[in-house]
């Protein structure tokens, strides 16, 4: 069984169990949250829609972090004009707890 949930205007296959990284939220670590479902597989059944209005998928917070350091890097040609810029994109880890 798994879902296609919607958070951080994204879109996450999940299952139960499953660790993802999603956009920073502002729930504590050890809380429990829900997910909106776009779509649920169970089987051979497939709910899309309003079909799966009723359907929660539940997760915990597990912990709060920054991703990998990208570099941007800009400059313009002949003009002596260059500028370098890191960014660390926070995060949020979540476990799922179950679907129902």
């Amino acid at each position: 069984m798994y879902a296609i949930v919607v958070t951080g205007g994204k879109q996450y296959k999940v299952s139960p169990e499953d660790i993802i990284k999603v956009e920073k939220l502002d729930n504590k670590v050890g809380e429990q949250i829900s997910l909106d479902v776009v779509m649920l597989v169970d089987g051979d059944k497939v709910l899309v829609g309003d079909a799966c209005k009723s359907t929660k998928v539940v997760a915990e917070v597990v912990e709060h972090g920054k991703g990998e350091k990208i570099v941007v890097y800009k400059y313009k040609p002949k003009k002596n004009v260059r500028r370098k810029q890191g960014h660390r994109q926070p995060y949020t880890a979540i476990k799922i707890v179950s679907i129902k």
